[in-house]
């Protein structure tokens, strides 16, 4: 199956957002933080992801992303080919030239496992997966660690600018 990186990514990110919808806009440096995924990476997914309208991007301070639709109504299979993705099994990405440039004995069979795929993924909202069990708790430890990160880096900044500077009498 021909699902890279791309789409992965881009199904994890569209869940992150979905699981913070109600704090606002969020920042793709927030989804880049808790899901380990490049921010330069986010930036051109949340690109064709807006075109297609999944999301919508919110501009100036307190800026960021936020869905485009509500996420019982944005399904996996969209999200993925949003991205340019195919759900595709077949060796040559349904072209019918897998051999000799002709279609090969297993053509078939590698197509109809790609239809019932994507079948499968058009089926599951980004709702559906924030209802399973296990999604919700890992979500719950990112959330949790990149607030220690935060309080931990504040915590930091406050043992470096907190002391007296000499000479002035005056605290940084």
């Amino acid at each position: 199956m021909r699902l890279t990186t791309k789409g992965r990514y881009a199904v994890t990110a569209m869940l992150d957002l979905a699981f913070h919808q109600g704090q606002g806009p969020i920042t793709l440096a927030d989804i880049a933080e808790r899901q380990g995924i490049s921010l330069s990476y986010l930036e051109q997914l949340f690109s064709r992801l807006r075109k297609k309208l999944l999301v919508a991007s919110v501009r100036g301070p307190g800026g960021g992303y936020v869905l485009g639709k509500e996420a019982d109504e944005i399904f996996i299979a969209s999200v993925i080919t949003a991205v340019d993705e195919k759900v595709d099994t077949t060796r040559c990405g349904g072209n019918h030239n897998c051999q000799d440039n002709e279609r090969c004995l297993t053509h078939d069979l590698w197509h109809d496992l790609s239809d019932q795929i994507y079948d499968y993924l058009n089926r599951i909202s980004l709702h559906d997966l924030m209802e399973r069990r296990g999604v919700k708790q890992v979500a719950q430890r990112q959330d949790k660690e990149l607030t220690e990160t935060v309080d931990k880096a504040a915590s930091s900044a406050d043992v470096k600018f907190g002391s007296t500077v000499v000479g002035t009498g005056v605290r940084a």
